[in-house]
Parts: C-alpha cells; sequence; structure tokens
C-alpha cells in the first residue's frame, strides 16, 4: 500500500495495516476504494465518493469526544476495520470505518457513493424505496445510501475485511485527480472543530451530497 497515493489492489481486501491508520489519514484514501454489500439478490458494488473524518477523543463533532464511552461508542475504541452504524433523528442509518489502534476511537463516515454498473445501481433503486431522479437521491449522503444498500444496526460491529461477508471493502481504482477536502456538514456543535477541512469528495461527481465553494484540492495530506 502506498500510505499517500492510496493505491490498492483493485478487487482485493484493504490491507490489515490500512485500517490502523488515523481516521484523518484514512478518509481521503477510501476514496475511490469499492464497497460491497451482499444481499439475497447478489452482491452491490459502489466506489466510495464522500467521507469525513472523526477521529480522537479531542475531536468536537466525535460522539467518542474526551474519550466518551458509552454502549454505542464501545465499538470506535475497538480494532480497526470493523463498522460503526447508528441512527440518526430516529430514521437514518449512518455507516462508518473505523480505524486506528485498540483504544483511540476513530472514525470514517461514508457520506456518498456510486454504484459501479447498471445492475447495481437497478437494486439500489429498489432498495432506495423511493424515486430518484438525481444521482444524489440515490445514494449521495449517510442515510440514503445506507437505505440504498439496505444497511441498518444489524450490521453494526461486523468486520468489513471479509469478502463474502455482509459489508466489506475492497480496493478500486486509483484516483487521478479531483479530490478536495472542505468542513464537514450539518456539526455547528464541534465549536471550533465544525470548520475543520476534514470531508473529503470528488469534484463534479454527481452523487456527492454537498458541493462546497470553500472546498480545496487535496494534496496528500489532509490539513488539520
Amino acid at each position: 500500500m502506498d500510505a499517500v497515493r492510496g493505491s490498492f489492489l483493485p478487487g482485493c481486501p484493504l490491507p490489515a495495516e490500512f485500517y490502523q491508520l488515523s481516521a484523518l489519514e484514512a478518509a481521503p484514501l477510501l476514496m475511490g476504494q469499492i464497497l460491497v454489500r451482499h444481499t439475497l439478490e447478489g452482491d452491490i458494488r459502489c466506489r466510495i465518493v464522500e467521507t469525513e473524518s472523526y477521529g480522537g477523543v479531542e475531536d468536537k463533532g466525535s460522539h467518542a469526544y474526551g474519550g466518551r464511552r458509552t454502549a454505542r461508542t464501545e465499538i470506535m475504541f475497538g480494532e480497526g476495520g470493523t463498522a460503526y452504524i447508528y441512527l440518526i433523528y430516529g430514521m437514518y442509518h449512518c455507516l462508518n470505518v473505523v480505524t486506528g489502534p485498540v483504544g483511540n476511537p476513530q472514525a470514517v463516515l461514508i457520506r456518498a457513493v456510486e454504484p459501479l454498473t447498471t445492475a447495481d445501481e437497478t437494486l439500489m433503486r429498489r432498495y432506495r424505496g423511493t424515486v430518484a431522479k438525481r444521482p444524489v437521491d440515490l445514494s449521495g449522503g449517510p442515510g440514503k445510501l445506507c437505505r440504498a444498500l439496505q444497511i441498518d444496526k444489524t450490521q453494526n460491529g461486523l468486520p468489513l475485511t471479509q469478502p463474502g461477508g455482509p459489508l466489506w471493502l475492497e480496493g478500486g481504482p486509483p484516483i487521478a485527480e479531483g479530490l478536495v477536502q472542505a468542513p464537514r456538514i450539518n456539526i455547528a456543535y464541534a465549536e471550533e472543530y465544525a470548520a475543520k477541512p476534514w470531508r473529503f469528495y470528488l469534484q463534479g461527481n454527481p452523487y456527492v451530497s454537498v458541493a462546497d465553494p470553500r472546498a480545496s484540492r487535496w494534496t496528500g495530506i489532509a490539513k488539520k
């Protein structure tokens, strides 16, 4: 693995050392990688096109801020490579990739994905349960993508490292250009951490939830 460029073998599970990275290191490297959801009707493969980093006890935007350990956040303190899934507003699930060593709560929120094929899109539209006129309406946002992929709390805590399981990650083609970073969304409560440019997305991709005029090109090292 090239820790700067995020070069992974296409179609192969992401290497174990990737999950030892901090969330801020892992979030841009997850861009372009493939999220696979196994369903009774077949596997759905989609490319990750937007992420947000939530890392460490110092991040006021994180559920684990200040070292907060609850039944919900305990997964964040565990070994990297598992799924952290929670419910917001009582109706929308959010999928996170836990990273970092045991005891250091790090997680990357998956905000948007793009289906790889027409067959993948067809299944996602069926599971989405509503008419999605634009790509962003299908899977542009954490709640939307979870509905389109039938992801809920039954997958919470499952490993993302095992192909053939309910949910896993594998390498995708390298991203040549267009990766930007911007402030995270809807976290005004995070005070000075709300302005941190810890959201990453592919500029111009129609599945991205929100384009930000403040976005800047990612140069290989995430701004703090």
